[in-house]
């Protein structure tokens, strides 16, 4: 099986550039009520992930922080906790579900290591669900 199926393309992905703000990586998070969104390089590289807790701990561990001068916090100087990683587009499915086991979702890159995309955990949950019951229905008529 090709992961390619599970893939969310990269323009219907919400994710920042490493040189976005603290803030506008907040009102996104918001808006789209996500709590965590890939970041990107300049060349469309995954870096990594940013969470709310990654905000949280930069809003805690930094005297005298608002939403004015989160404007002014890159999102290269804030420290990711969590290590999201990428899998290739040619991964087979098996490395799929071992890398989405510990992560929500996974994100997927090309053979020049740009980011194309995610694959939710919920997706290959749903999809294998789908075919187990299947499976359990057409055994039921045999």
């Amino acid at each position: 099986m090709n992961i390619a199926f599970f893939l969310t393309p990269k323009k219907d992905i919400v994710f920042e550039n490493l040189n976005s703000t603290m803030r506008q990586a907040l009102e996104r998070m918001e808006h789209h009520r996500y709590t965590a969104i890939p970041i990107l390089d300049d060349k469309g590289r995954y870096i990594g992930t940013l969470t709310e807790g990654d905000l949280l701990w930069k809003l805690k561990n930094t005297s005298g922080l608002d939403l004015k001068s989160a404007s002014k916090i890159k999102l290269d100087e804030i420290p990711r906790r969590m290590v999201n990683k990428p899998i290739h587009i040619n991964s087979n499915i098996e490395d799929l579900i071992y890398t989405s086991v510990s992560q929500n979702f996974v994100p997927v890159v090309d053979d020049n290591d740009v980011f194309i995309g995610i694959i939710k955990r919920s997706d290959i949950i749903n999809h294998f669900y789908k075919k187990f019951f299947e499976r359990q229905s057409t055994a039921v008529v045999l």
